[in-house]
């Protein structure tokens, strides 16, 4: 596997999520994510609370491919970076574990500079050291 330095993919990693410019949003995901890399939310309990009415057990949201990555990449940033006002950035703590990072980030008022939430990623990266897998728990 390509030596990967923890820090340096986690800010990377994070920086996806502020871009506002469609096409660099779209180089950024190219740049760290497998063709087939798919990403894995837990979503918040409201959600996983109606599915659990629904009759699904555990709920997941997935998005699987660049484009699916990409639009889930942009609507998060509609809604959280553009309408809400938050910056994401990385907590520091970045750790890889073979092929396995893990991550924390934060979500920052860009109005006030307090921490507003945040959560954890597991990146389970391919042999060229992009991303497979990425295991996202808010909250965490």
């Amino acid at each position: 596997m390509r030596e990967i330095d923890p820090q340096e993919l986690a800010r990377r990693y994070i920086a996806q999520w502020n871009v506002a410019d469609a096409a660099e949003r779209r180089a950024a995901i190219e740049g760290l994510w497998a063709r087939d890399g798919v990403h894995i939310l837990q979503p918040p309990v409201e959600i996983r609370e109606i599915a659990a009415g629904l009759g699904f057990g555990h709920s997941t949201l997935e998005a699987h491919g660049h484009d699916a990555i990409e639009n889930r990449v942009a609507r998060s940033h509609e809604r959280f970076v553009e309408k809400e006002g938050f910056t994401f950035r990385a907590r520091g703590d970045a750790v890889r574990l073979r092929g396995t990072v893990k991550l924390g980030w934060e979500a920052v008022s860009t109005a006030t500079g307090d921490v507003m939430g945040g959560g954890l990623d597991i990146l389970v990266l391919d042999d060229d050291g992009l991303i497979r897998t990425d295991y996202m728990v808010p909250d965490a």
